[in-house]
């Protein structure tokens, strides 16, 4: 017996708008990664692409609990000898916020050519204010 997966008609894409005022980081961006996959969907399938997108504002409001501001290094390499490159999280948060979000959402992401088509749809923006009025975005709260 095979298990039946239904196939998601292509329409327009849902928008949503996460204000993350407040919000730990882990939380904001695994229940971001549910709204950008589409569980939150009755008709969820692994391998569609549910079209759904999201907008977070404030994310200079978001929060890290613990000592995480200061002992959470992020780290990146430039691909030359020596090239290791370290930042905190309280240096990356003062200077890039809306960096610090997208990159805990899409680490959460699948990574696949799936995940990838996700991660176009997420707009992440560090102050209260968007550019996408005429996308009609829904107000989404996502449980705290």
């Amino acid at each position: 017996m095979s298990t039946y997966l239904q196939g998601r008609k292509r329409g327009t894409v849902q928008w949503h708008v996460v204000d993350a005022t407040g919000m730990a980081l882990g939380r904001l961006s695994s229940r971001a990664a549910l709204l950008l996959t589409g569980k939150h969907c009755p008709d969820y399938t692994p391998h569609e692409d549910h079209r759904d997108g999201l907008i977070v504002v404030n994310c200079a409001k978001v929060v890290l609990t613990g000592r995480k501001l200061d002992r959470k290094v992020y780290r990146r390499h430039t691909g030359y000898p020596g090239g290791l490159k370290e930042i905190s999280a309280r240096t990356y948060m003062s200077s890039r916020p809306e960096a610090l979000v997208r990159e805990a959402i899409l680490g959460m992401l699948p990574k696949s050519r799936l995940g990838s088509r996700m991660a176009r749809r997420l707009r992440v923006y560090a102050g209260p204010t968007h550019a996408h009025v005429v996308q009609k975005p829904a107000s989404s709260t996502l449980s705290r």
